[in-house]
């Protein structure tokens, strides 16, 4: 078997000679069964004459029952070594006379003679001729002869064996000149392929000397060394214009969290001076508006029977605004001071809090009839007084839009989704285009107007910035006159631990 770590050039020459080894072992063994064929049907041939010969030499002693003169006759087989017993049997197929070649091995003669042919057993052949004169059988001949076919067959694979030994010392020198043209053009690919390999050299080609498949292979080599090249080289271009970009990357990003840090540093200034001007604005504001509201009252009640009805109406006016814009103040002030109010969470029942907060809307008005619809919602994790607050501009909201419909409906529940917790509240009311969606969660942001609905429009601004806080979100869908839902989300790891 050839070892895999052979040369190609070495494999090819041992397919060689094995081809042409095996070529002449066929060839031998089919000239051997032929010889040793041939031979034998000679040496039959052979010994048939001998017996033709004995038996006409021998007619006039059986006719003459000359028995002396008949084992003279077979006494002339001495000149031949091969045969080592003979005999002539009579007409009726007794023994008429008998031979055994000298120094031989003791014979047993048939006991009565069989028809003409022959038979082999081992290397002896026994062959049986009758003695015909005219249309009479007077007799059998009888030979047994010894022919030495091992010898011959050793004789015949020194020949053979001579002529495989030369006939391999010359193939095996024109397989060597001839394997030349075959092995090099693959010897010099693998060398090409070997320097590829050790120095990384991807600009070495082999050369082509040949049309043939070798020649294609050369040429897919070459092609697929040259695509090689061309793709380190891009790879190379790539590789330094992402480390340009990536130097450049750097220097914006590092300019980019300056920038970041100190916009970062103005916003949060500018927040907190915006928070306390907010502030003190709002704080500032309420002294004038309750002195405007108080004096409208004085006015009104002091100057009563001195006002007509025109300026009646007017104090009205300004009364109910002063209380709307004293209002506005306050929410004002509660949606500043959510900014700088820090969190307190723990773990909420839902749908108590929920509850306990419609049950408080309730109380403010109890002739309200609603039908109310509590489900089942998840506990959650947040800050219980911010949610108390959630809870109640959303269900005021609902109360609110959903009054002028003959039979209220508030719907209120909450589900587990993959990431996080949903809840809703769901009213039959007024509804809302979904156009102007986006305007809803803004700060006195409004869409509908204050003689239908009355309102400052920051209930649902404080509503956004509490989820918010806690990495929620909120949004809502509606149509006009068939009511509106509001949704927010808690995520689900707030709700397992802690904001």
């Amino acid at each position: 078997m050839i070892p895999l770590h052979a040369s190609i050039h070495r494999k090819m020459l041992v397919v060689m000679l094995a081809t042409a080894a095996f070529a002449l072992l066929l060839t031998a063994a089919a000239m051997l069964y032929y010889d040793l064929r041939s031979f034998r049907q000679l040496w039959v041939t052979d010994l048939t004459a001998q017996a033709d010969i004995i038996g006409f030499a021998a007619t006039p002693a059986i006719e003459f029952e000359d028995r002396q003169a008949a084992a003279d006759y077979l006494e002339s087989l001495k000149g031949k070594p091969s045969i080592i017993a003979a005999a002539i049997y009579s007409a009726n197929g007794s023994q008429f006379a008998t031979y055994t070649a000298t120094g031989g091995k003791a014979v047993e003669f048939p006991a009565l003679p069989a028809l003409d042919g022959y038979s082999v057993k081992g290397n002896e052949l026994d062959l049986f001729k009758r003695i015909v004169s005219g249309q009479e059988i007077l007799g059998t001949v009888y030979i047994k002869a010894q022919f030495d076919i091992f010898g011959r067959l050793l004789n015949y694979l020194g020949i053979v064996g001579a002529v495989m030994v030369l006939s391999l010392l010359a193939s095996l020198l024109i397989a060597r000149r001839m394997q030349q043209k075959v092995t090099q053009p693959i010897l010099e690919i693998a060398g090409v392929a070997r320097t590829v390999m050790d120095k990384r050299d991807f600009s070495s080609r082999a050369s082509k000397t040949t049309e043939d498949e070798i020649g294609v292979l050369v040429d897919a080599f070459n092609g697929m060394l040259a695509e090689i090249e061309h793709v380190i080289d891009e790879r190379k271009r790539t590789q330094f214009a992402l480390e340009d970009s990536e130097s450049r990357l750097l220097e914006l990003n590092a300019e980019l969290e300056q920038r970041v840090e100190a916009r970062t540093a103005q916003l949060a200034a500018a927040n907190k001076d915006l928070e306390g001007f907010s502030y003190s604005v709002s704080h500032d504001l309420r002294a004038p508006i309750r002195a405007i509201g108080g004096f409208a009252v004085l006015l009104g009640e002091d100057h009563q029977t001195e006002l007509g009805e025109e300026a009646k109406r007017k104090i009205s006016i300004i009364r109910s605004e002063a209380a709307r814009m004293g209002q506005l103040i306050d929410d004002l002030l509660a949606f500043s001071r959510l900014g700088r109010k820090a969190l307190e969470p723990s773990d909420l029942d839902m749908a108590e809090v929920a509850n306990n907060v419609y049950v408080r809307l309730n109380h403010a008005d109890p002739n309200r009839t609603v039908d109310f619809r509590l489900g089942s919602m998840p506990h959650a994790w947040g800050d219980r007084a911010l949610f108390e607050q959630v809870w109640m501009n959303l269900l005021s909201n609902a109360i609110k839009f959903s009054a002028k419909k003959k039979q209220p409906v508030i719907e209120i529940g909450g589900i587990s989704a993959e990431n996080e917790h949903v809840y809703f509240v769901r009213d039959n009311g007024a509804g809302f285009d979904s156009r102007y969606q986006a305007k809803l969660f803004g700060v006195f942001q409004r869409l509908h107007r204050e003689e239908e609905f009355p309102g400052t429009g920051v209930g649902l601004a404080l509503v956004h910035r509490i989820v918010t806080r806690h990495g929620g979100r909120v949004w809502a869908d509606g149509k006009p006159d068939e009511g509106a839902t509001f949704h927010f989300s808690l995520p689900k790891e707030a709700s397992d631990g802690g904001v």
